[in-house]
Order: structure tokens, then sequence, then C-alpha cells
């Protein structure tokens, strides 16, 4: 098979292609989560607030001018005049000049011009997009190399772990260490914002926690992460963590939280919060951080999870919050921990609906057998 055969094997058809995105069940809900989107993008909270007040004819029309405005002015300087006079010559469509001379007589017609300008400019953005795409899907895939398998084994203990990130790649870090044969760690960590930068200092973060756990307890451990953290970080960016060294011999858990959430212990049916931590990583060089030592006893359950759960949102901006999660923690208590796990995923995705989710969400939870 030559190389032209092979390309079109490979290639699927454009007409085959479009077929079938027509019959796909969520066609019409992508193009209205797209809208939401580039709503979302190109209208900062100001703008959304003075829309608010004016009647749905004169919304409509700002917010499709505020929309293109804010487009054009994101271009490069050349894209943008291009678009503009390309604009400008599809806005003067039907008027067709004649330019002759003795040899050639040739009418102009504006309207396609202007029409291939735009999507010449359509092109280069669209090109720029796949190239970053390709690297963010890159970026996740060194990052789902990096990550731990779902259920580590941990003698004496039952483990699900889990992420799922908001965009591409993920600001949200869980992680499992086995420091030696007394000591095991579980890590969650909630690097401020998402995307690319938030991604990058996660990689950053879970290399200095595994390069600096052997050498230290919890305690000093997590005091030492959070130096290196601020002396090599942007100021005003920060991350929370939630360090739990478990012993495989005993149902001792030593956790430190800086400034995550605080777990939920559930031990003999009842559901506890711990206690609040210290400051994140980050924000104060020599900070200090306290170990809270618990110990739990067969079946108890130590819970660990990102604002991912509690701060997603549905269609009506409507957080998830944490009176619902308790409500849904109180009836899957006695599941194992992988369905546990997978009921409240479930529980958040069916919350959102047709809705992105807007920060990435992850759990830990830890069983005692």
């Amino acid at each position: 098979m030559n190389a032209s055969e092979s390309n079109k094997t490979e290639e699927p058809g454009l007409r085959s292609t479009i077929k079938s995105d027509l019959y796909r069940d969520d066609f019409f809900r992508s193009f209205t989560r797209d809208i939401k989107d580039l709503k979302e993008f190109y209208i900062n909270s100001e703008k959304k607030k003075r829309l608010s007040g004016m009647n749905p004819l004169k919304r409509f029309i700002v917010m499709i001018w505020w929309i293109l405005k804010s487009m054009i002015l994101k271009l490069t300087p050349m894209r943008r005049f291009l678009l503009l006079f390309g604009i400008v010559l599809l806005l003067s469509a039907g008027v067709v000049s004649p330019f002759s001379d003795e040899e050639t007589n040739i009418l102009f017609n504006r309207s396609v011009l202007g029409g291939a300008l735009i999507v010449f400019v359509l092109m280069l953005e669209l090109k720029d997009k796949l190239l970053a795409h390709d690297e963010l899907a890159a970026g996740r895939k060194i990052q789902e190399a990096l990550q731990p398998e779902q259920s580590p084994y941990i003698e004496g203990w039952t483990a699900w772990l889990f992420t799922r990130p908001a965009n591409e790649v993920c600001g949200d870090l869980v992680d499992f260490i086995n420091v030696n044969n007394e000591r095991t760690g579980v890590i969650m960590a909630d690097v401020a914002g998402k995307g690319l930068n938030a991604a990058l200092l996660t990689t950053k973060l879970q290399a200095t926690i595994r390069a600096l756990a052997a050498d230290y307890d919890a305690q000093t451990l997590i005091a030492k992460v959070n130096n290196t953290f601020h002396r090599d970080s942007l100021r005003n960016i920060f991350a929370s963590l939630i360090y739990v060294e478990l012993s495989p011999c005993s149902g001792v858990a030593k956790i430190v939280n800086a400034g995550h959430l605080p777990p939920l212990i559930i031990r003999s049916g009842l559901i506890n919060e711990m206690d609040k931590g210290a400051t994140a990583l980050g924000l104060m060089k020599d900070a200090v951080y306290r170990m809270q030592t618990t110990e739990l006893h067969t079946g108890d359950v130590i819970l660990a999870y990102s604002d991912g759960v509690t701060e997603s949102k549905n269609s009506k901006s409507e957080f998830y919050g944490k009176e619902k999660f308790l409500k849904l923690m109180n009836l899957i208590k006695y599941l194992p921990v992988k369905e546990m796990g997978e009921s409240i995923v479930n529980a958040v995705s069916e919350f959102e609906g047709d809705e992105r989710s807007n920060d990435d969400l992850s759990l830990i939870i830890l069983k005692k057998m």
C-alpha cells in the first residue's frame, strides 16, 4: 500500500464526518454550550451586570458588539486589519466594480474577497488553536503518566484516588508515595487557578514532595515544601494541600492540612469534619504546620476532596454545595471506596448537566480494613 492509499484509509471523508456529526446526541447541546462559553470568555463580570439592566433587544445587540469588539482586539495587528477589511468588503456585497484596460476587463466582487479574507483569518486562528491543543494534549499525557494507579495497594487499607481536569490539563494533584515499609504518603493539592499555569506548578509541587518525602516526617515535610514553593513560585500563587501519612501496620493516620478543605472522617457511621489547617503553600515563608493524628478502626474512612465537588455549578449558576454533598455522603457512607467515589463523581456530573466543569475535581478515599 503506497502513501496516498494509506492517507485515504486513515483520514475520514468530509461527507461522512458531517453526516455523523448531525446524528450525534449532543450536537445541539454542544452548540448551546459553545454559545455560553463565547459569552463567558469575551464578557467580564462588570459588563454582565450592565447587560442585566437592558431590555432583551438592546442586550442582544450590545452583547454581540462587545463580543465582536473583544475578539477583534485579541487578534494580531495584521489579522485585525485583514478581518476588518474583510468585514467592510462583505458589508458592501452586491457592489460590483469594473476594472478595464485595453487587454482585460475584470469584474471584482467585493463580497467574495471579503469572505475570503475572513476565512483566511479564521484558518490562521484555527491553526494556532490546533497547535496549542496538541501541546496541551501532550502535557495531559505526561500528567497521566505521572499519576498513581487509581486503587494503589496499601497494606491494611483500601484506597481510591481520582482526579478529573476541567480543561485539557489539570491544576489538581493526587499522588501516592511508598516512603518506606512503615510509611505511605497520600497527597491532594489544588494550585490556585486552572489550565496550563496551574498544571506546570502542580508538576513542580509533585516533584518536590517526592524528592523530600523520605527525609522528613509529615509535619516537617510540608514546611519544607512550603518554603520551596514560596521561593520558586510567582507572587500571589498558592496551593492548598492535604498530606495523609498511613502506617500499614496500624490504623493511625497522620494528617497535615495546608489551607485545604478539611477532610471527612467516617467513623461508626458518623461523618465528622476534621479541624481546619494552616495557611496554604506559597503564601508565607517559614509557615508552621500542625500534624493531626487520628486512629481509624475497621470500616472507618478518610475522605479528602477538592472544591471542584462543592463548587460545581449547574445551568442556573447554583453551587452543588457542602450541604448537598454531606447529604449524599450519608447515603453512600457504607459503600466500598470505589463505589463511593464513583457515586460522588456521578452526582456532581448529573448536577452540572450540560454545563462545563468550572474547576478540577479530585477525591481521595481511604478505608481501614
